[in-house]
């Protein structure tokens, strides 16, 4: 499965409007780079219909090393971001649910009529 890259969406986007790729990547990147330093100021971004980030502190919580039994060690609070998507983006992906739901349920069938699940 392929992955959405910040050069496809330029590429898209200079070929549905015709601009060039340098200044839509330009216009691209400066939208990210606004997104990052509101968060890095502690203000949340809404983008309607996509989504909101919010920036959070995580709290403090004791690891473990599985490799050695017994030690454990704080892990210290820091600041991530926290996604929320919105109503469009959430339908959307919903129906991608539903789609996958219905694709796995037709794969099991077929492997429970083999023997030996094989």
């Amino acid at each position: 499965m392929a992955k959405l890259t910040k050069r496809d969406i330029v590429v898209a986007i200079s070929n549905q409007t015709g601009m060039v790729q340098h200044q839509v990547f330009d216009i691209v990147q400066r939208t990210l780079d606004k997104i990052t330093d509101s968060l890095a100021n502690n203000v949340p971004v809404e983008l309607r219909n996509f989504g909101i980030f919010q920036p959070r502190l995580t709290k403090p919580r004791v690891g473990r090393n599985p490799n050695q039994p017994g030690s454990s060690f704080v892990i210290p609070s820091r600041a991530t971001v926290k996604f929320k998507a919105g109503k469009v983006m959430r339908q959307r992906v919903e129906k991608l649910s539903r789609e996958l739901k219905e694709a796995a349920a037709k794969k099991a069938p077929a492997a429970a009529t083999r023997p030996n699940g094989q």
